[in-house]
């Protein structure tokens, strides 16, 4: 029995890269899924893990940069970073930010396999070992596994929170610095996922903020970690890390 194909996530938005890469890609064995910006690819890592991650420098929202800074805290994802920049302090900035290889465009089809498969072979050859699900954000500590949240500071007691207003903050920490509308909110906190927009009348997301900005100033959290944009959603504005 051959072994499955690698699982590729590439997030490019431009649409011709893409679908070449993406159709030399599949040509050469790989298993490619495709995304055009940050919140794609949030919703493509959540329906499963991939191999490698090839990831644009720019792009529209959150950059590169960002992504592979949020994502690389702990997480032993390979990234190959694509950008049209060539200077070497950008191609060392994005090696800090966690990026494992960093191609620059115009590249040739065959440097880039070279450079996925070498990715692949010393992802393969490193000991695995599962990504952490705990996050440090301001004071606290939120435990995904354990359903657990507490503050940072040892001894301290548990958080009580109910679930609806766990799996609330989950969102936030996960997807922290953007922001996210009612409609994915309702998404990820409610299992829903066919699509629909959200009922205008539909308070039940707004309330849930509402108690969970409460808990969290009653914890010591600062006041506008729970950001309101007016016409856009809400926004996680602490500066969050994934412990190992």
């Amino acid at each position: 029995m051959s072994a499955p194909a690698a699982r590729i996530l590439m997030v490019e938005d431009d649409s011709e890269i893409g679908r070449l890469v993406g159709d030399f890609l599949r040509r050469e064995g790989f298993e490619l899924t495709l995304a055009a910006d940050a919140e794609a690819m949030d919703e493509a890592l959540a329906q499963a893990r991939p191999d490698l991650l090839i990831l644009d420098l720019m792009l529209p929202g959150e950059d590169g940069l960002s992504i592979c800074r949020r994502l690389r805290g702990g997480d032993s994802l390979p990234i190959l970073m694509l950008t049209a920049k060539s200077d070497e302090i950008d191609r060392v900035v994005g090696l800090e930010m966690g990026a494992d290889d960093y191609l620059t465009k115009p590249f040739g089809p065959r440097e880039l396999l070279a450079r996925v498969r070498a990715l692949l072979r010393r992802a393969q050859a490193a000991p695995s070992r599962p990504a952490s699900r705990r996050f440090a954000f301001d004071r606290f500590v939120l435990d995904l596994d354990a359903r657990g949240f507490e503050p940072a500071e040892p001894g301290r007691e548990p958080i009580a929170l109910t679930s609806a207003e766990f799996d609330l903050l989950a969102c936030f920490v996960q997807h922290p610095r953007r922001v996210l509308t009612r409609d994915q909110l309702l998404d990820w906190t409610h299992g829903r996922n066919d699509g629909r927009n959200a009922d205008p009348y539909d308070r039940s997301i707004d309330m849930l903020v509402s108690r969970l900005r409460k808990k969290l100033e009653a914890a010591g959290a600062s006041a506008d970690l729970v950001a309101t944009v007016r016409n856009g959603g809400y926004l996680f504005k602490a500066e969050v890390r994934r412990l190992s």
